[in-house]
């Protein structure tokens, strides 16, 4: 554990934001220019080692939210899934922790947020039910009442059955081409009942529709040939 006097802190040649610490002569540390204000180092500062320990966790805390940062840049993440990634870069805890408070406080991370806009997200881009919704928020790390709250935001209340129903009618219609060619009607409620299973859809949901559009994949064969 380095102790002593700071004697230079110069600029990294490749990396504008960060400082070279020397201690008695001799390279101590790279810090971050955050690191640099928070711990108000200067020239002639006397570095004990309470003092270093602090600076050390201060910098990794610093990493921490960069590394954190630049990966909620790239897509939204939860809390969870954001810890997770950042353990596997080999973070120490507190750094995490104190990664994760600082980017809470300024509302970069918000589990609910995150929440409500997968859901927005899904029912615009990848039509879900709220069976494979509520999987996909749980898996992520989100805890249960914010889950309902989301599905609840984006109008599951009193009219969720109608709802969910219209939203895996539209999907089954995208795919009826699929399977508007089984031999029978068992086939074709196995096939395309699965497909919308798997999608999160509740067999209660899916049965009607599938009654329904049996019904027009019959009555397009019925129709003669045009002439």
């Amino acid at each position: 554990m380095p102790t002593g006097t700071i004697t230079a802190l110069r600029a990294q040649a490749n990396h504008s934001q960060r400082v070279n610490v020397f201690l008695d002569d001799e390279f101590a540390i790279g810090v971050s220019l955050n690191t640099l204000a928070r711990e108000g180092l200067a020239v002639g500062q006397q570095i004990d080692a309470e003092t270093w320990a602090r600076l050390e966790s201060t910098e990794h805390a610093d990493r921490a939210t960069q590394a954190a940062l630049r990966l909620i840049d790239i897509r939204p993440r939860s809390i969870a899934e954001l810890r997770e990634r950042l353990r596997r870069k080999e973070f120490p805890a507190a750094a995490i922790d104190a990664a994760i408070a600082r980017l809470s406080d300024l509302g970069l991370l918000d589990d609910a947020a995150f929440s409500r806009l997968w859901v927005e997200n899904r029912r615009s881009f990848r039509p879900r039910g709220s069976l494979a919704l509520r999987d996909e928020l749980r898996r992520k790390g989100i805890p249960r009442d914010l889950i309902d709250a989301a599905l609840a935001d984006v109008g599951e209340a009193e009219d969720a059955a109608e709802q969910e129903a219209e939203r895996a009618r539209g999907l089954a219609r995208s795919a009826l081409r699929r399977y508007a060619d089984s031999a029978d009607r068992f086939s074709f409620q196995r096939r395309l009942g699965a497909y919308l299973q798997r999608r999160g859809f509740t067999f209660a949901t899916i049965r009607p529709i599938l009654d329904e559009l049996w019904a027009e994949v019959l009555a397009a064969k019925a129709e003669p040939p045009e002439t």
